[in-house]
């Protein structure tokens, strides 16, 4: 290992060390959309206990994240399907902008995200199981 690349590598952890310490603090000004009295819930129905408002509100900031990009790809199939129909039916509906999103934009926005984890997941064992070899 060359002598120049451990100081880097250092320097790196302690700006990551800084940045995590930083938006750490800041959660605790934050007031995320998830109320932290429903993501303690859930944690501790799932026998998680943290008396750490941080961790809560980083919680609630994933799952605030999580939802926004299954709503942002529903509404997207949403838009997909009903620019279809209005080819269909473009006298009819030509007029009339209003989307309804339904179960089925919800239901593909969902396995997407599931497909999406299975990749990752399998990426992830996939990586492991070389470092090991």
């Amino acid at each position: 290992m060359n002598q120049n690349q451990s100081p880097q590598t250092s320097e790196g952890k302690h700006d990551d060390d800084a940045a995590l310490s930083e938006f750490l603090a800041s959660l605790m000004d934050y007031t995320p959309t998830i109320p932290d009295e429903l993501v303690e819930h859930y944690l501790a129905k799932s026998g998680f206990q943290c008396p750490d408002v941080r961790l809560i509100r980083l919680v609630a900031v994933a799952t605030q994240k999580f939802i926004s990009e299954v709503a942002t790809d529903a509404f997207q199939h949403c838009k997909a399907r009903q620019s279809s129909v209005v080819k269909d039916k473009r006298d009819k509906q030509q007029k009339e902008k209003r989307l309804v999103l339904t179960m089925e934009d919800l239901s593909r926005a969902l396995r997407e995200v599931c497909l999406a984890s299975e990749i990752s997941r399998a990426l992830l064992y996939s990586e492991k199981a070389v470092i090991l070899c």
